[in-house]
């Protein structure tokens, strides 16, 4: 007798979000749409967190994962190679057009980070003329890397941190996230904003001292999931703070665990930016939730540095680079590719931005909306005027996403918190798959303005 059933019970034994979570059994997905337990059916308008980003369901997918598990499911990456990890790899470093040169493949963004962290600590073990005193690491205020205790030591979300704050890692240090706007001055041009930022970088490397430093670690496009909602960086932002780090000798790591693998309208959102990292990581949108998958890029400067060295990275897991993972991930990258997906992408990203804008710009409570390709954050604000947050104990945006899951909505939206100070500040966010129509990005502004006006009250001032 079978043990499964669609029902949901009346005692989990899994450990939910909260204690007293009872969130809707999804019995069914395809295309863009969840099929709940009691009949009803959810428009995934949030890839789940930013990673179904092909749909669900794909048949090409399937067909990938089954025809792996018939070669081999498993073995150990470290004794044994496969063509499932070689074709992953050899995909990846050729989308870079060479910029990148080796890679490894883990098994979520935040293992992603932690390998990308180790790999920069024993960089400077490397050199001709080793470096042991550079153990600190920079990354930004309201950033999230992951809810590992090295990935959370590297991220700026207050609330997350401050459970664990004792036992993390004190060779962390964070800088002003680049947010226009809150922090853009009045009288400010980007470029002089710019300028303000790398110095407060170069002032923190002094601070800690220069020699000190491993890496910088920035996403490029902030995360949409947990902190400012898919703020794109300011032009020449990037750039100039790989000045600073290039000047003292110091890596420059993107994470694009969120951002990369065409979230924002190009395989790599570094693209858009005129700038190279020394370390990529990428894992929603490289694997679109088929099989958890993580990968750490590495350009050509550090692997060589390697090469001259031990040869080796200090660094396994017991399933990295598995097999079935790796099939998967290349199939969805190939969807992508076939079906021009990155190009909708771009498309539907300009297309979505103006419906959103034209729903809901003149709503009392929404403060800002921003993003690139398909991502848009919209903030909400007690008071448009101050851009007083709600108090975080108000839970606007979580009640906004619980509303969102009602029949009579039937959307999955992502709510954040903590965009303004670390602890106060909502934001909802939509981050569709990249194959959606002109139907269902006007199916989602409709869907997701009712949501937040469920909550909010109704627009005051809409463009229409």
């Amino acid at each position: 007798m079978s043990l499964a059933t669609d029902q949901q019970p009346s005692h989990s034994s899994v450990l939910h979000a909260t204690l007293a979570a009872n969130p809707p059994k999804i019995v069914g997905a395809q295309g863009h749409y969840f099929k709940t337990a009691d009949g009803h059916s959810i428009f995934d308008a949030s890839g789940g967190a930013a990673v179904s980003c092909i749909g669900h369901g794909n048949p090409r997918v399937k067909r990938a994962i089954k025809d792996q598990l018939d070669r081999v499911e498993y073995c150990f990456s470290p004794w044994f190679a496969t063509d499932a990890y070689e074709k992953l790899a050899t995909f990846l470093t050729d989308s870079t057009h060479g910029e990148m040169e080796k890679v490894f493949i883990c098994g979520s963004g935040a293992e992603a980070i932690e390998a990308a962290l180790k790999m920069a600590r024993q960089y400077f073990l490397e050199l001709p003329e080793p470096q042991p005193q550079r153990t600190r690491f920079i990354a930004r205020d309201r950033s999230y890397h992951g809810n590992t205790l090295g990935s959370l030591a590297l991220s700026g979300h207050a609330a997350r941190r401050k459970p664990y704050a004792p036992i993390l890692s004190n060779q962390m240090t964070h800088v002003s996230p680049c947010y226009t706007y809150r922090y853009l001055g009045d009288n400010e041009t980007e470029e002089a904003y710019v300028q303000r930022l790398a110095n407060e970088l170069e002032e923190e490397f002094q601070r800690v001292g220069p020699d000190t430093v491993a890496a910088f670690c920035a996403e490029t496009l902030g995360d949409c999931l947990q902190t400012l909602g898919g703020v794109p960086a300011v032009p020449g932002y990037l750039k100039a703070m790989k000045e600073v780090c290039d000047r003292h000798g110091a890596l420059f790591i993107l994470d694009e665990v969120f951002a990369g693998m065409g979230r924002t309208g190009t395989l790599h959102a570094w693209e858009q930016e005129g700038v190279v990292p020394h370390l990529q990581t990428v894992a929603k949108g490289l694997g679109a939730g088929y099989m958890p998958i993580g990968a750490l890029l590495i350009s050509k400067q550090v692997v060589d540095t390697f090469s001259k060295g031990t040869g080796a990275f200090v660094h396994f897991q017991t399933y990295h680079g598995h097999p079935v993972a790796c099939a998967a991930a290349l199939a969805v990258q190939e969807v992508i590719r076939d079906e021009g997906l990155i190009e909708n992408c771009q498309k539907m990203g300009k297309y979505l931005s103006k419906a959103l804008r034209n729903r809901l710009e003149g709503h009392k409570n929404v403060g800002d909306i921003r993003g690139r390709g398909l991502v848009w954050g919209i903030e909400l604000v007690k008071d448009k005027a101050t851009k007083e947050p709600f108090p975080v104990a108000d839970k606007i945006a979580p009640t906004i996403h619980a509303n969102g899951l009602r029949p009579e909505f039937g959307i999955s939206l992502i709510p954040g918190g903590g965009v303004a100070d670390g602890t106060n500040g909502d934001l909802i966010v939509v981050s569709p798959a990249y194959n959606i129509s002109i139907a269902d990005a006007d199916l989602i502004v409709d869907r997701a303005a009712r949501a937040i006006e469920s909550v909010l009250g109704p627009v005051k001032e809409s463009k229409l």
